[in-house]
């Protein structure tokens, strides 16, 4: 596999996936801080139904004013299937994990094993994962651990069975949009996201406590602030750019937004919550940096490795 980004031929789609990266490391980093704020005055389930399945009909329209036709039934199916994955199980375990008191630093960490889900199901399914990636996957999982000292390492026992349900269950949605006929993208996420959100609705009505006797009225305009801002952002955005990059780059590229996100998470929380740092955030960014160097770039800095380590020394002359 050759550099991801040939920094002397910067085209259009070396443009695009550079921006679509950005997109995913920022924004996400900043939803951990918009989640619980939402979370502070509407049910979780409910929220995140109700985020995807307003999303979704947006989307619906965009991708009908385009011309894009409905998908076929086999489609539907895959959007379902992805939807329901990604869209409802993997987001509302998040969001139950929040809610069940598990600590912000055990969060960050567990989410770091979704690419490396996701580089396992890659590999199994036949796609060939560089050495030079899985060495970069567990030194951004290694950074995201260090990093996650800063945070709060609390949790419970449902609270650590959702954390830990939540990236297994995006990663297998993440690889099955790699693998499944969809439709054009923007009709493919509007079908993902309006079942995955639908589904969402359904389950929070019949099972989540306060759903249905919600006191709108007492909802707090901050809630409703964050909550657009997950719709707008958080999805339209940013899950676009994300399934983008699912099917044009590699899994483990995809999935490094995962060891990122915390490092913005945590800049958001000192700007906006009043969080202080302690050292351990200048030990982790170089060892995140250092993973994503070799998820970019792994062969060629194998290659620079083995033409130094074959270079011969300095002869030498007897006199």
């Amino acid at each position: 596999m050759p550099a991801i980004f040939n920094l002397n031929r910067l085209d259009r789609q070396t443009l695009r996936l550079g921006g679509a990266l950005l997109i995913v490391y920022l924004v996400w980093g900043t939803t951990y801080f918009a989640l619980d704020v939402a979370m502070q005055s509407l049910p979780p389930v409910l929220m995140n139904g109700a985020r995807f399945v307003l999303a979704g009909v947006l989307m619906l329209g965009i991708a009908r004013w385009q011309g894009q036709a409905w998908p076929t039934a086999a489609q539907w199916r895959a959007s379902a299937l992805i939807g329901g994955l990604m869209a409802f199980a993997a987001m509302a375990l998040v969001v139950l994990a929040q809610k069940a008191g598990i600590g912000s630093g055990l969060m960050a960490t567990v989410v770091t094993t979704m690419p490396m889900w996701l580089a396992l199901w890659t590999r199994w399914g036949g796609e060939r994962v560089p050495l030079t990636s899985w060495i970069g996957l567990a030194l951004g999982a290694s950074g995201a651990l260090l990093l996650a000292l800063e945070g709060d390492f609390s949790t419970t026992l449902m609270g650590s069975l959702c954390a830990f349900g939540a990236p297994l269950a995006w990663s297998l949605g993440s690889y099955a949009s790699r693998r499944l006929a969809l439709p054009p993208p923007a009709m493919a996420s509007a079908a993902q996201w309006l079942l995955g959100g639908l589904l969402g609705l359904g389950v929070a009505a019949l099972w989540e406590p306060g759903a249905r006797t919600v006191a709108w009225q007492q909802v707090s305009l901050a809630s409703v602030l964050a909550w657009l801002y997950l719709v707008v952002m958080g999805t339209m955005v940013t899950l676009n750019a994300y399934l983008w990059l699912l099917k044009n780059t590699t899994a483990a590229l995809a999935g490094s937004y995962s060891f990122v996100n915390p490092v913005v998470a945590l800049c958001v929380g000192v700007w906006l919550g009043g969080e202080r740092l302690t050292g351990w955030v200048f030990v982790a960014m170089p060892v995140i940096g250092l993973a994503l160097a070799l998820i970019l770039y792994g062969r060629d800095m194998a290659r620079l490795a083995g033409t130094l380590m074959r270079r011969p020394g300095p002869s030498t002359t007897t006199r």
